[in-house]
């Protein structure tokens, strides 16, 4: 088994999923005496039920798990017990207060309006690609060092500076993967020489400290002069009324909001990035969460876009179904890491020793069939739409962990999906995001399952103006498409390019539907479900002085249905030998 991890760590999270595919959903795995890599990796339910939440008191983080994330110190990712009490209660109380609720708006509205938009307007103008991850990242990052540090480092801006602490969030979470899966005599020993992963660690450790403790000392003047909801002032009052910390041990609070950054850059970018990917490669979800906006803001074309509050973003259940299907396909955290503190017996009958690990694979739970169904793999966010009443259908955490599950469920859980339906209706309805040709999407080697080489799109206005401008006329995008429920394949491609690999290999097979007005090419790569390239003939608008790019893109759509079709029909030639004519060598070579 270890080799095939080692083999596969470049996609360790899609190897893992195949193996509980085959394994019916939890496996063992034996590493070296030397490793100290023996686990148990499981995504069933009834697994993930009874180690989160009826077994939780024996199945603490413990001193494996704070040996790995040593970076995280005290802070609440890594506490037990009465730390990890304190954080939750002190945490949960700032976030419940009515005036944070007020400043989360502000502040993410505001990173909107003077970071978001003049960014992409910025992109826009210029016809240039820009990676959507890196954005949002950005935005993130901004958004909560102002919620948690109340300082603004301005890292989303049209000359996107390099911020070392921003960056090393990236370094940092790809590590801490490879922490995982090399023995941890390895990554010791290579901490220690200062080599591979482990020196990108190092660094960001320095990054993130020279980052947050001039951040936290400087805050002692500011405090005393803001009236304002300050989260600061906020958790240094709870730190001084209880004797687990003292409010004056800079250490403890560089722990305490380092945890909170991770958790508030990286989890909600990442969530972002994928939603905006899933939604712009299926443009029917996309038609319907704009005519929801039209509907439940009042957005009308010919005017300004307009911000709404908290309570107005809860009108939005489309969009709520499609950030749900996203983290379900896509959660930020590919897994958790548990160690009993008493030997015992998992629902699946596996037993846990006390030098066992567990790991929880909250990716591959959304790509089981025996979970989700047989359209486990497609992008449908009406799945979480309430057929009664139309509202949100709420699944059981230990379904759907994306926000984890247990007493550890996520405390930000409300904020980010205020957050990202923000952030996502003001893109969508303000712009028209296509992905670069040829781009490859795929997840990362990470904790955190970012893109691997992000999302390089191309932006423009969805109407005549920039999206902050006045003139908002927004035109509904008709291209053609993977047809809309689909996941599209990470290896992309339009049908030409489709049409090479199809035919020269005999691993894909093809399904043609051809009628007068629609091609149906349907592509099965392997055993996974079949992506379709559609060309709907009538579809193609007439060309005009404005539409150049989508009138020929949709015409070599429907060219390179016709060429497969073609392709297909063609008896396959004869291979070649030394008595075929010129002609015959030149059409096969065609």
């Amino acid at each position: 088994m270890l080799p095939g991890i080692l083999r596969n760590a470049h996609r360790i999270h899609d190897f893992a999923t195949d193996m509980l595919g085959e394994s019916g959903g939890t496996f063992e795995v034996k590493g070296p005496w030397f490793g100290d890599m023996d686990m148990v990796v499981t995504c069933d339910p009834a697994n993930i039920h009874y180690i989160l939440s009826k077994n939780f008191a024996n199945y603490p983080k413990g001193p494996e798990f704070r040996k790995i994330f040593d970076i995280l110190g005290d802070g609440i990712f890594n506490a037990d017990s009465e730390l990890w009490e304190f954080h939750r209660r002190t945490t949960l109380s700032i976030m419940s207060n009515a005036k944070f609720h007020t400043f989360l708006e502000r502040v993410v509205w505001h990173k909107v309006e003077h970071g978001l938009i003049p960014v992409l307007d910025y992109f826009v103008e210029r016809g240039i690609e820009v990676d959507l991850q890196d954005i949002f990242q950005r935005f993130t990052f901004d958004s909560i060092c102002k919620l948690v540090l109340n300082y603004d480092p301005g890292s989303l801006s049209t000359d996107l500076p390099y911020i070392p602490c921003e960056k090393a969030f990236n370094d940092a979470v790809e590590a801490l993967l490879h922490r995982h899966i090399l023995p941890e005599s390895i990554w010791k020993l290579q901490k220690w020489l200062g080599i591979g992963k482990e020196k990108k660690l190092i660094k960001a450790w320095e990054a993130f400290d020279q980052f947050l403790y001039p951040c936290i000392s400087q805050h002692k003047v500011i405090e005393e002069q803001d009236d304002n909801f300050d989260f600061i002032t906020a958790f240094r009052k709870a730190c001084k009324e209880t004797n687990v910390a003292s409010g004056d041990s800079i250490e403890f609070l560089r722990d305490t909001f380092l945890n909170l950054m991770l958790a508030g850059r990286d989890t909600t970018s990442t969530s972002l990035t994928w939603l905006l990917w899933l939604i712009s490669t299926n443009p029917s979800a996309e038609t319907k969460i704009l005519d929801e906006i039209e509907a439940k803001l009042h957005a009308k074309k010919d005017k300004k876009w307009r911000l709404f509050d908290i309570e107005e973003s809860r009108k939005l259940v489309y969009l709520h179904g499609a950030i749900c299907e996203s983290l379900r396909l896509f959660p930020p955290v590919a897994f958790e890491h548990k160690a009993p503190v008493q030997a015992d017996i998992i629902p699946s009958g596996h037993c846990i020793h006390q030098n066992k690990k567990v790991l929880l694979s909250f990716y591959s739970m959304g790509r089981m069939e025996k979970i989700w169904g047989k359209d486990c793999s497609e992008f449908k966010p009406e799945r979480w739409i309430s057929d009664e009443r139309g509202g949100i259908k709420h699944e059981p955490s230990f379904k759907f962990p994306a926000f984890n599950a247990g007493p550890r469920t996520c405390l930000g859980k409300d904020m980010s999906f205020i957050q990202m339906k923000m952030v996502a209706a003001t893109i969508i309805y303000n712009y028209h995001i296509q992905v670069g040709e040829n781009h490859a999407v795929s997840p990362s080697d990470s904790i955190i399952i970012q893109m691997k080489h992000g999302l390089k799109v191309r932006t423009r206005s969805a109407g005549d103006g920039a999206a902050g401008g006045v003139s908002l006329q927004r035109q509904r995008r008709r291209r053609n498409h993977v047809t809309p429920g689909k996941v599209p394949s990470p290896l992309g491609g339009l049908a030409a390019a489709a049409a090479r690999c199809l035919i020269a290999t005999s691993r894909y097979h093809l399904r043609v539907n051809i009628s007068v007005q629609r091609l149906n090419i349907d592509v099965v790569l392997g055993n996974s479900a079949a992506s379709t390239i559609s060309a709907n003939i009538n579809s193609i608008a007439m060309l005009n002085g404005s539409n150049f790019k989508d009138w020929k893109e949709n015409v070599l759509i429907v060219l390179g249905c016709m060429d497969l079709d073609l392709a297909i029909r063609i008896e396959k030639l004869a291979s070649l030998t030394d008595a075929s004519s010129p002609d015959d060598r030149r059409n096969f070579e065609k």
